[in-house]
């Protein structure tokens, strides 16, 4: 019975921490599939985990924090599209300008809100979500899937991403479509980084994204752009994260095995996925070029 509670309390560890994976996953799944590279989903969480957590703890109201952090992410989501598609700028560079901009603009603001540049006010543990992120996560994957295979405008996201030209015939504008899906890729992303500040933990800390925006990338590569497969990879990277928690303290030969070789664990599975299946994936054929 013992070990039915570990694997019980195991199993859920790994739902809640594969929440801001698959929200960021399903943002980055919006942008690279109708052909803009993104790899500003660490600043995406970011700005949703400092926006989520200072509405709600304002509010005292989670969901008034859910919600200010999906207006933040469609507004910088909106502000990489200006950037990417309407400037032409380079997409890598520009995604890691923008980790960059926010890991120093979020410190200047907690500074002029609440005179530090370390944590928001922790939220009480009653105005914390419970287990509705995760739900709602669920949900997304199940939308996004059916989204893409039955309705419209889901085709013309992933023509956008393969055969802009194709759209382009059929008189719809790419332009649009990469502009929609960048803006929902930071929303959704910014959801990710909510759930953390607002579901894992009960306030903003700096970084707290911890790389999650990288590791929602690479479970996007392993699920080869799908939202099922990518789903399915963002539960094997949580796994990972929920063995090395309960793994830190373990002794071998009587010896303590440093912290911080058990806090690597997750992104060495991240980067043995990757090495064993990258050549397998197939990105989208105009990911990365411009109209």
């Amino acid at each position: 019975m013992e070990y039915f509670f570990m694997i019980f309390a195991l199993l859920l560890a790994t739902l809640r921490l594969a929440t801001p994976l698959i929200f960021a996953s399903m943002g980055g799944m919006m942008s690279e599939r109708s052909g803009v590279i993104n790899v500003a989903l660490e600043s995406f969480m970011l700005v949703g985990a400092f926006t989520g957590s200072v509405v709600a703890t304002s509010s005292s109201s989670a969901w008034l924090g859910w919600g200010a952090a999906l207006v933040a992410g469609l507004i910088i989501g909106a502000l990489y599209a200006l950037f990417v598609i309407e400037l032409n700028a380079d997409q890598i560079v520009t995604g890691m300008a923008f980790n960059l901009l926010v890991m120093g603009v979020i410190p200047f603001a907690t500074k002029i809100l609440f005179d530090s540049t370390g944590s928001t006010p922790p939220l009480p543990v009653d105005d914390r979500f419970n287990y509705e992120p995760l739900l709602l996560a669920f949900l997304l994957v199940a939308g996004l899937t059916f989204w893409l295979k039955k309705t419209r405008s889901g085709l013309w996201l992933l023509f956008a991403g393969e055969n802009p030209e194709a759209l382009m015939a059929a008189g719809v504008s790419v332009r649009k479509v990469r502009w929609a899906a960048v803006a929902l890729s930071g929303a959704f992303a910014a959801w990710g980084g909510a759930s953390l500040s607002l579901f894992l933990a009960s306030a903003y800390s700096p970084m707290m994204s911890g790389g999650r925006g990288f590791m929602a990338l690479a479970a996007l590569i392993f699920g080869k752009w799908k939202p099922l497969p990518a789903f399915f990879a963002c539960l094997l990277f949580a796994f990972a994260d929920a063995i090395q928690i309960r793994l830190q303290g373990v002794q071998i030969g009587g010896v303590a095995v440093p912290v911080q070789f058990i806090q690597i664990l997750p992104y060495i599975v991240t980067i043995v996925a990757l090495a064993g299946f990258m050549g397998a994936s197939r990105s989208p054929k105009a990911l990365g070029r411009e109209l």
